[in-house]
């Protein structure tokens, strides 16, 4: 397949590579504007209190503060990512619900002097009873963390399929094992920051890190009360993701607010203690599985109980509720399944959506099939192939699996890392283990269509892309040049790329939900090939040919078969101009999904288009004395559909094992004193570093997707997850006994080998 292109399935640097290495590209905190104000916010020292008052007026005296602003500046519009998870003031007018929360800002003419007149407000607060366990909250009588939300019960999902039941006295073996989890983090690169503008026309104009300007800029102007062609979200560069960008933040509103109200810019640059308690952080979970198999080693029922700590608002509750055991469900055949997921509010910095989002629930099925293998003889390879999903499936809430390689990423996995020689035969304290994950390429988030793309042609043949695509430092910029100039026949560097800015591009539905590739490139390439035909159009009358019979390459196009009858690009590009056909493009891509499926009403039918399928497989060595983990050597296939650019693919699969597994299984994790973050710096919040990676075999799969871009589908997700049930597998392997608690730290292995020692004697 390789052969029939010039750049898809090519390893080419990325179009952004120079300017990121030079330290050229321009991020929010890196913004400076005429008469810019530096913005500060006052948090709340309580967990959970009534604000009873606020006095600005020292504040507002002190010399060089231009606008402070508090609840009673806001219009009160709640957000929420769903209409009814509308729970979430950016600034609070009532109470506030977790330590560090917003209570007030301060716009000032520089650092020092916000800082200063933060400490001149004076907040009132009547404390209340905080809970900050997700079960001693469901059992809490009150007074609740929000009224309306009966024990603190954020988001219930039920499923139930088939009858377990009858799956369990069928079953020749049944396990039941509970799995925990703490909070991990994101920890981008880059600290949150915003700059915010109103032009004389009283147009805002504000730069933030996002995963979707579109999606930044309708909540903008709900909460704002303003037009929404009044708010212009521009492009800039972002310094990650990983699920942490995908909401609108109390930050960008209350810059937005500080500038209208001051006259002037405003830029506000979180700390990063701030990066981590007020951007978001991921769930701590209490995963209770049970599962029957059968001889062969094959599920016939599974019963899953998950409890989610969701901290003080919804955020993404509904889909982060789900999304663990639809992983789960994707990967994994079984015909009678429960599900029970409940999300519940404590009075601790708010959760979302994240790279590795589940720890327990994927571990916990991963490491429980282990248990159930190892009692019935069986190797964890073969009850993965005997349990994996194929193509032409369905999974049991009714999505239609078309495209999935999971089988040849275990086969391929194993074959790799040598699992056949290394299993049951490595040295004392050396383990291997594997771990197999799936991920959806694309869900509808009720808020949002599918992607659109234009292309105009320039006189000289170049061409200009306009798309609303972001590019989170995947390499999204990189992907969308490449389609269109595989497309056109043209080199990466004669096509421009406008994308990410409100006001010149087309609606995206946002680079999160593994989305991009499929929905953004179906578009960008549509609108290459409604471009394309428009020029064979011009063309074909001029060589008195028929349109169907020609050819774009190198500029020029030409016959098939008769490469010496062409006419050059920018010709037919001047000749459409001149006859009053200029040349563009559109295109327009949409998942097919099930739109009356909902997350918590009707969680049936098509939930996206696609998915992504992965395997690793993690080879570690523990000393047994100091409870130290070693990871040797890492094998992560994954089932990607098309590789667009291996080489962005690749560096996808390295990020995923070194968050999932590496940070995931081994240092990531927060601590807490109440409703206190203790370790909210990369002082102590241990991410891996470049010295601390494994070796890394990556192995790419390619199914090609009948719906995805020249086949391709989500490309790094699944080894995310996979590498952390990877980890677990191999890190008890090693050791002899199964840990159920996540991360592996060193003193949770020393217990654990303690504990066997007094068993054994």
């Amino acid at each position: 397949m390789e052969k029939e292109f010039s750049l898809i399935g090519k390893r080419v640097p990325r179009v952004d590579s120079l300017s990121r290495v030079t330290g050229d590209v321009q991020f929010a905190a890196d913004l400076k504007l005429p008469r810019m104000l530096a913005g500060k916010i006052k948090r709340s020292p309580l967990a959970h209190a009534r604000i009873l008052h606020i006095d600005t007026s020292r504040a507002e005296r002190l010399k060089g503060v231009k606008a402070v602003v508090t609840g009673q500046d806001t219009a009160g519009v709640k957000w929420g990512v769903f209409r009814y998870t509308q729970d979430m003031d950016f600034l609070p007018r009532d109470k506030v619900r977790y330590f560090g929360e917003e209570i007030a800002a301060v716009a000032a003419v520089d650092e020092e002097t916000a800082l200063e007149a933060l400490d001149l407000i004076d907040v009132d607060l009547e404390e209340l009873p905080a809970v900050y366990d997700p079960i001693e909250a469901m059992a809490s009588e009150g007074p609740w963390i929000h009224e309306n939300y009966p024990n603190n019960v954020n988001v219930h999902v039920n499923i139930d399929v088939g009858d377990i039941e009858k799956g369990f006295s069928e079953s020749s073996l049944i396990r039941e094992d509970t799995f925990t989890a703490a909070e991990d983090d994101y920890f981008m690169g880059e600290p949150y920051a915003v700059v915010a503008r109103f032009d004389d026309d009283g147009n805002l104009e504000i730069w933030m890190p996002n995963a979707g300007p579109h999606m930044k800029s309708k909540p903008l102007s709900n909460a704002l009360q303003m037009p929404l062609h009044k708010v212009k979200v521009r492009k800039i560069a972002i310094g990650g993701a990983f699920g942490g960008r995908s909401e609108i933040s109390p930050a960008d509103y209350i810059c937005a607010l500080l500038a209208r109200k001051s006259g002037r810019p405003v830029r506000i640059v979180y700390t990063r203690e701030e990066n981590t308690v007020n951007v978001r952080m991921g769930h701590a979970l209490i995963t209770t599985i049970k599962t029957g198999v059968d001889r062969e080693g094959k599920v016939l029922a599974r019963d899953i109980t998950c409890y989610m700590d969701g901290g003080a608002y919804s955020s993404t509750g509904p889909i982060a509720t789900s999304v663990p055991f639809l992983c789960m469900e994707q990967a994994y055949r079984m015909d009678n399944v429960r599900y029970n997921g409940y999300r519940i509010f404590t009075n601790k910095p708010i959760r979302g959506m994240i790279r590795m989002h589940g720890r327990s629930f994927a571990c916990g099925i991963d490491l429980q099939l282990d248990m159930l293998a190892e009692e019935l003889g069986i190797d964890p390879v073969t009850m993965r192939l005997r349990n994996a999903r194929q193509a032409g499936e369905y999974t049991p809430t009714g999505s239609y699996v078309s495209s999935c390689g999971l089988t040849e990423c275990i086969e391929k996995a194993a074959l790799k890392s040598g699992w056949r020689e290394k299993y049951g035969k490595l040295p004392p304290w050396r383990g291997i283990g594997i771990g197999i994950n799936s991920v959806q390429t694309g869900f509808p988030l009720g808020i949002r269509g599918g992607s659109q793309a234009i292309i105009k042609f320039n006189e000289d043949g170049g061409v200009t892309l306009i798309s609303g695509v972001v590019d989170n430092g995947q390499g999204n910029d990189n992907m969308l040049v490449q389609v269109v100039a595989e497309e056109l026949g043209l080199s990466m560097d004669e096509v421009t790329l406008i994308t990410a800015d409100t006001e010149v591009t087309p609606n995206d539905p946002g680079s999160y939900s593994m989305v991009t590739t499929f929905a953004g490139g179906n578009a960008a390439r549509l609108a290459a090939v409604d471009a394309r035909n428009k020029l064979f159009a011009i063309a074909a009358k001029a060589l008195e040919a028929n349109p169907r019979d020609l050819m774009l390459k190198d500029k020029k196009i030409f016959v098939a078969g008769s490469p010496d009858r062409f006419i050059p690009l920018k010709k037919a590009v001047r000749m459409g101009l001149i006859q009053g056909s200029p040349v563009s493009g559109e295109g327009h891509y949409a998942p097919k999904v099930d739109h009356t499926r909902e997350w918590v009403k009707n969680p049936q039918g098509q939930l996206s288009e696609a998915f992504s399928f992965g395997a690793t497989i993690a080879e570690v060595e523990v000393d047994p004395e100091t409870g130290m983990v070693k990871a040797l050597e890492v094998t992560a296939a994954q089932d990607c559909g098309f590789a667009l650019n291996p080489m962005l693919v690749e560096g996808q699969f390295e990020g995923s094992v070194a968050m999932g597994g590496q940070g995931g299984m081994l240092t990531e994790y927060h601590s807490w004193d109440g409703g206190r973050c203790l370790n909210p710096t990369q002082l102590e919040y241990k991410v891996p570093l470049a010295c601390d990676m494994p070796r890394i075999n990556n192995i790419i799969v390619e199914s090609l997707d009948p719906a995805g871009p020249y086949g391709a589908k989500e490309a790094g997700m699944s080894i995310a997850m996979s590498a952390a049930q990877a980890y677990a597998a191999a890190i008890s392997n090693a050791i002899g006994v199964t840990l159920t608690d996540f991360p592996m730290t060193p003193e949770k292995i020393l217990k654990a080998i303690e504990e066997k020692h007094q068993e054994q004697r």
